[in-house]
């Protein structure tokens, strides 16, 4: 299994507004691609030096080619609308991980 980390720090003035975005659209269009089987949202409990709110979202795929055809079918677009909607109000990055055992 794959795990697609998109760690995000947002700026406080729109956090609220951000966050209920993500959980009403953002999310379930990612999910609506059928390329995942679960994520999970999840608040980063560090304070950064450079202020704001850091989120960590966490999309679990079956295999690397499955993420692979999200990142070219889907994630341009769905990336394009998140960066137009937000633009300069936050920084992202992405990190991939393979789920070694779970317990």
């Amino acid at each position: 299994m794959i795990i697609y980390n998109v760690t995000v720090n947002i700026e406080e003035s729109i956090q609220k507004e951000w966050l209920t975005w993500m959980q009403e659209t953002h999310i379930p269009e990612v999910m609506n691609t059928g390329m995942f089987i679960s994520a999970k949202m999840t608040r980063v409990l560090v304070e950064e030096q450079m202020g704001g709110i850091t989120y960590s979202t966490q999309y679990s795929c079956e295999s690397k080619a499955k993420l692979d055809e999200y990142q070219v079918k889907f994630a341009p677009q769905l990336q394009q609308e998140y960066t137009k909607k937000y633009q300069g109000k936050f920084v992202a990055f992405r990190t991939l991980l393979e789920v070694i055992s779970e317990f």
